[in-house]
């Protein structure tokens, strides 16, 4: 991924975090027929490595599983906030009109080696994190084990596990850091006459990066 220094994301918690909230992952892999994607919620966590690992699954009738390389990189791509900044928000439209619209945006790229998982156990303990940590925010969160067991094993058997161990992580926060603290306030001010849920997402991104 293309990513100038000034939009570099290093920091493993703020990575995470990022992915956390952003849980459905476009998981491109290379197949013999191209390159191939799915949109999956995947669950990052700590094994242990220096990254982690994604684990997600897709449906056993989609092909990408047994068809992607084994000896090419997986990529699951998180998209986070973003939003269209125009050139008329920046006062050099004004002073000199030398100005062109952009886009603001945090996306997180993972790449690794894919692992197909079959074992039915695997797969319960997977929907059961994936289940609790989405379910969570209900006062009476749905469980897996509110389903009839029968019922709950017949749809095991149409899934496949997918497991990626992380061996690059990639963060992009591109939210006008390379703009003038002039052009900045301007563009979190513009955003926050726009008054959408969006906008005020990315008036702070764009705030709390100018502070840092």
């Amino acid at each position: 991924m293309y990513t100038p220094s000034s939009n570099e994301e290093h920091r493993l918690p703020v990575l995470r975090e990022m992915m956390a909230a952003h849980p459905l992952a476009a998981l491109v892999t290379l197949c013999e027929s191209g390159l191939v994607g799915s949109h999956i919620p995947m669950v990052h966590e700590d094994d242990g490595s220096e990254f982690g690992v994604l684990r997600g699954h897709v449906a056993r009738a989609n092909t990408q599983w047994k068809d992607a390389s084994t000896t090419t990189d997986a990529l699951a791509i998180f998209a986070g906030a973003q939003h269209y900044i125009s050139a008329g928000w920046y006062p050099g439209k004004f002073d000199h009109g030398k100005e062109v619209p952009t886009w603001n945006y945090v996306v997180v790229h993972a790449t690794g080696r894919l692992r197909i998982v079959h074992d039915s156990e695997w797969l319960t303990t997977h929907l059961v994190s994936l289940t609790d940590r989405h379910e969570a925010q209900f006062a009476t969160p749905w469980k897996v084990s509110d389903a009839p067991p029968e019922f709950v094993a017949s749809l095991l058997k149409a899934i496949v596990g997918i497991e990626l161990p992380i061996r690059r992580l990639e963060g992009k926060w591109k939210v006008s850091q390379n703009r003038s603290e002039r052009d900045r306030d301007a563009v979190a001010e513009a955003l926050g006459r726009a008054n959408t849920p969006e906008a005020e997402t990315m008036r702070a991104l764009v705030e709390s990066r100018s502070r840092e």
